[in-house]
């Protein structure tokens, strides 16, 4: 066993930099799960300096001095967080307050819909099925649970009051670090690399395909998140549908879970369109314009944002999206690809064992 054991570290960490970068990782994790929630404004800010950062020196490429180009950096990003909590975030929560006081009538139109279905089809649907379908509802005590998520929202609602003060102090915190971050970012880089260790071949190897996949990702992606989600309100405010607000931010957050969060996101856009206008024109013009905007978004707008593509399997990236958003929750869903990406420039990076290389080279 011992030998079996011995064989292991011999083969992956006969490199001093693999040992390095292995201590690294396990204190970095350990620093993350035992200090995460203090430092979560610090890491946030981190994360966001790191993400409009290209835009400063788009403006320093454009003559602008660099203080000038951070003031204005700043200022468009604290813009966007009052757009957010004056705007965007009371809209939402009002379309949730009323789409849940209107959830019983939601559910005894489509309890209603599933009872018509034998007389509308026939030939499809048997009238033994429908009565499986309700005695299920029916055990399932369904229409109780919708009736009682009124009062529900409300508990919560007052629950979350701590938990909004937390976030306004965040909200006040984290726009401060972020411009001190892109004031002296270059005297809080010089730092960090005085903490590194002088043999960083391994690291500089890994930093380079993580800058190169993870920054254009997490950049198109906030985009990606505006352009759809704006785009969706725009068009479903045209069109009339019943809380347009709430459904545009769910398209837009969709995005993040790639493959299954559009297919998702068309169940609650399709109740309620039904709901509202029942099977007419109106639905099928709904989920039309509904597919173009997935279409233009998979075909037109994520290749022009995503130059560099993330050089993962679709089952890497289901599986990435599934744990680490069991682990993190929405955080985790939104960075599970660059994490995914991370321990995969890991992998590829990591020094191979001798015997490993001669093997490959025979093979």
């Amino acid at each position: 066993m011992m030998h079996v054991f011995r064989q292991l570290i011999n083969r992956y960490f006969s490199d001093e930099e693999a040992v390095v970068l292995a201590m690294i990782l396990a204190l970095t994790l350990v620093v993350i799960y035992w200090l995460g929630q203090v430092l979560a404004p610090i890491i946030a800010a981190v994360i966001i300096a790191y993400i409009i950062s290209p835009l400063v020196d788009r403006l320093v490429r454009w003559k602008v001095p660099y203080m000038l180009a951070v003031i204005i950096v700043f200022l468009l990003l604290v813009s966007v967080i009052l757009f957010l909590m004056f705007m965007l975030f009371p809209l939402v929560f009002r379309q949730v307050s009323n789409l849940v006081s209107e959830a019983p009538n939601i559910y005894r139109s489509v309890v209603g819909l599933i009872e018509r279905l034998p007389e509308s089809f026939p030939e499809i649907v048997s009238p033994d099925i429908v009565d499986q379908w309700m005695s299920y509802v029916n055990s399932s005590q369904m229409g109780e649970k919708v009736a009682g998520w009124t009062g529900q929202l409300f508990q919560l609602s007052l629950s979350t009051l701590p938990s909004i003060f937390s976030l306004s102090i965040y909200l006040l915190i984290v726009p401060i670090l972020v411009f001190f971050m892109l004031k002296d970012r270059a005297h809080l880089w010089d730092q960090f690399i005085d903490l590194l260790p002088r043999r960083r071949n391994l690291l500089n190897k890994i930093g380079i395909e993580m800058n190169q996949q993870i920054a254009n990702y997490v950049r198109g992606k906030v985009i990606e998140i505006f352009i759809v989600g704006g785009v969706t309100f725009v068009v479903f405010t045209i069109l009339g549908i019943k809380y347009s607000a709430l459904l545009s931010l769910l398209v837009g957050l969709s995005v993040l879970i790639p493959y299954i969060g559009a297919i998702v996101v068309t169940i609650p856009i399709a109740l309620i369109g039904l709901f509202q206008w029942g099977p007419e024109a109106q639905l099928a013009y709904l989920l039309l314009f509904y597919m173009i905007i997935q279409f233009l978004d998979g075909n037109v707008l994520v290749p022009l944002l995503f130059s560099e593509a993330v050089n993962l399997h679709p089952t890497s990236i289901i599986i990435a999206v599934l744990l680490f958003g069991g682990i993190w929750g929405f955080w985790g869903v939104f960075f599970a690809i660059p994490l995914a990406t991370f321990f995969k420039a890991i992998y590829n990076a990591w020094p191979k064992h001798p015997l490993d290389k001669d093997s490959t080279a025979v093979s």
